[in-house]
């Protein structure tokens, strides 16, 4: 319970921060839309509400009716996000709120509260209550001898019809929480025992461990219902009207402000702060480590492993974050570039410290592209991109496309004769970037067209004749490749550019969004209520020159590997209320005569996976994980758990064996980055771990032979 507890308290914070799948035009103002009420005619969270829903209703691309239907959607919404683990609203309450499941859309055109404030007291009152439950249920042994299961997906769990069935719910979860260390806590005893280990574990009988066991969970629940506590009624606020911006679809958005920053960091791949990241763990916030090159390293006083006390702005009297919640807190440290914040710092030998450092701009490094050469009998390119970053801000950040034009030339100086960029779990980004990135790899011609409301396709389009590199090309892709990356993989598919492969078809999100800052959108005379937010609005969707969207459908691979996710739904087709599929007009386009047979790569790539044991050992898993996914039951009965996790360690094991016996790609750093990558323990220990990665990467491994096969 403790895990839905911290995603639950996570949702609320975020207001369902969605980074999957941003695709951004980014535009500074409504052009259209001005609110012209007085300042006494609203609450911030009244204007909030209308901004948000009069921005969605003008901009949208298509925009739903306000009605009764919206209503359900919000409503359903609403409770799922508050209670999706069903453990704090009982039957009746939910019987109560129902009475508005129609008349939300009315309070909305009313600037109604009344449905809202109905259900946050209720879920106030059912906190509360369930505080109590917990610490009672854990004092007493739970019994795992007995014949009991529980449900662990919250859609198939009914609400409780009374606060004895509640309390129950509690009991089975926190039973299987323990249930689940104790298993841990048992085999690390057999372990120790099996090593002649005399530490302590190795004596405990099996109701020590029990003991122990119900200790940890204690401590975890009581941890997570303290950060639960820590929201407020601002927090559930911003959870509801997200959900009338997710009711649209689900990359239509609503974003409190600090959430548009933190929005903004996963896009530009860089921040304003000192360098430090913190984590918060026994009500204190602790550094964990240091960002190489940044103000904090620089500096050198502020080490991993010290507690914040307090912050402070230039001259300003210190604040003390003890006991604050962590997103707070780093809203204290980060500010803008040159800026001073003084930190009193805790070591960890109990003595005291004031760090006075100027802000400036932090560089993510793991977000931007990197390139490795394969070394076969002749040499392959491979680049890694987590995201279509891009610096919307314009103050002069890095762009993906440049970046990967950079690493192109690189690669061609280090004698690639091929080139792999993998797109795997690349959620998306910068529409610019995708047709700059494409038009690396072509002369010139369409890249992708894109349609707004009432308006036709307009194309975007490569106009640069040059090209960057015009050798054999791959791209990888998984279901977790989204939006940017699947306009990117059909335009290489459907100008015969390359060979796309990959586990499974892409992500399927064919939407474009723009984020607004709704403090353009009111008058001055609301000043005093900014900032509102800002709203990510789903205004266009993009279609492949084909004319086919990749919205629902993704890109399907040209050379389809083993995925042991293949059997389970995944992708824009499991969100809540998606956009449907559609299709256009195709544009006319010079498509490529590759110098390889598709169907020979495909056949010899097939005949290759049909042969390794680590494919085989993946199809069955698929069948496994199917079948784990759709029985959603777990016995708490501890004698058939254990039985349940031999059986998965033991097909696991399988794997890990075959694992061993392959030969490792032979990967390595480029020349021209040896000397950055050494010039610190991070990058240097970061590196080394990639790079060990990347060796056992079955799925990389047979990309780099087909690329072996479309360069001979």
């Amino acid at each position: 319970m403790n895990e839905t507890l911290t995603n639950l308290s996570d949702k609320m914070r975020r207001s369902r921060l969605i980074f999957v799948a941003s695709m951004l035009l980014v535009l500074s103002v409504f052009a259209s839309y001005k609110l012209t009420r007085k300042p006494s005619g609203l609450t911030k969270e009244q204007l909030i509400m209308e901004v948000v829903m009069q921005g969605v209703q003008s901009q949208h691309f298509n925009p739903l009716k306000v009605d009764d239907k919206f209503s359900t959607r919000v409503f359903d919404l609403f409770l799922k996000r508050m209670d999706n683990s069903k453990k704090f609203f009982l039957q009746s309450d939910v019987d109560e709120l129902s009475k508005y499941k129609e008349k939300i859309d009315d309070q909305i055109n009313d600037a109604s509260l009344e449905f809202f404030d109905k259900a946050n007291a209720i879920y106030e009152k059912r906190f509360a209550q369930a505080k109590t439950y917990y610490a009672s249920i854990l004092e007493q042994p739970f019994k795992f001898k007995e014949d009991e299961t529980i449900e662990t997906d919250g859609d198939k769990i009914p609400y409780a019809k009374n606060e004895v069935e509640l309390k129950d719910a509690w009991r089975k979860s926190l039973k299987y929480q323990t249930l689940v260390r104790l298993n841990d806590m048992l085999e690390a005893r057999e372990k120790a025992k099996e090593k002649e280990d005399t530490s302590a574990i190795a004596k405990k009988t099996d109701d020590d461990l029990e003991n122990d066991a119900r200790k940890k969970v204690l401590k975890s629940t009581d941890d997570a219902f303290k950060n639960l506590s820590e929201l407020d009624r601002t927090d559930r606020f911003n959870l509801y009207v997200g959900c009338f911006a997710n009711a649209q679809d689900p990359h239509t958005e609503f974003f409190p402000p600090a959430d548009k920053a933190n929005f903004d960091i996963a896009m530009s791949g860089k921040l304003e702060g000192i360098g430090a990241q913190l984590q918060q763990k026994d009500d204190e916030i602790k550094v964990s480590s240091i960002v190489p090159g940044s103000p904090s390293y620089r500096d050198g006083r502020l080490k991993p492993g010290d507690i914040i006390v307090k912050v402070a702005q230039g001259s300003a009297e210190p604040v003390d974050v003890s006991e604050m919640r962590l997103d707070k807190a780093i809203q204290l440290i980060r500010g803008k570039k040159g800026t001073e914040v003084r930190l009193t710092v805790k070591k960890p030998d109990a003595t005291f410290e004031v760090i006075t450092l100027i802000r400036d701009i932090i560089v993510l490094e793991d977000t931007y592209a990197q390139s490795y050469i394969i070394n076969n009998e002749k040499k392959i390119g491979y680049i890694r991109l987590p995201g279509f970053y891009a610096d919307f801000s314009g103050a002069g950040g890095r762009d993906c496309a440049k970046d990967i034009k950079s690493e192109l030339e690189k690669l061609k100086t280090e004698g690639a004769k091929g080139v792999i960029l993998d797109l795997r779990d690349n959620g998306g980004g910068s529409l610019e970037s995708v047709v700059d990135m494409v038009g690396l790899l072509i002369p010139q011609g369409p890249v992708v067209q894109v349609k707004a409301r009432d308006a036709n396709p307009t194309l975007y389009t490569d106009k640069d004749p040059s090209v960057t590199y015009d050798g054999p090309f791959e791209v990888m892709i998984n279901e977790n490749s989204a939006s940017a990356s699947e306009i990117l993989a059909a335009a290489i598919q459907d100008y015969n550019r390359g060979v796309i492969i990959g586990s499974a078809t892409s992500f399927g999100k064919g939407t474009v969004q723009r984020m607004y800052n709704m403090d353009d959108m009111v008058n001055a005379t609301y000043s005093s209520m900014k900032p509102l937010g800002s709203v990510k609005i789903t205004m266009q969707k993009f279609y492949r020159v084909s004319g086919a969207s990749t919205q629902l459908r993704g890109v399907t691979p040209d050379i389809i590997l083993p995925d042991a996710w293949n059997k389970i739904k995944y992708g824009e087709k499991q969100e809540d209320f998606p956009m449907p599929w559609d299709e256009i007009k195709p544009t006319p386009i010079t498509k490529f005569q590759p110098s390889y047979d598709l169907n020979k790569l495909k056949a010899t790539s097939q005949k290759r996976v049909e042969d390794q044991k680590a494919f085989s050992l993946i199809e069955e898993e698929s069948v496994e994980l199917k079948s784990e996914s759709d029985n959603t039951q777990v016995s708490l009965n501890l004698e058939k758990y254990q039985l349940e996790q031999k059986t998965r360690k033991e097909e696991n094991k399988k794997f890990d064996e075959v694992q061993k016996t392959l030969t490792g790609l032979d990967i390595s750093n480029l020349i021209t980055d040896i000397q950055h990558i050494n010039s610190d323990s991070t990058y240097t220990a970061r590196n080394k771990e990639m790079l060990k990665s990347l060796k056992k990467d079955i799925y990389l491994n047979e990309a780099a032979q087909v690329m072996m096969d479309m360069i001979k």
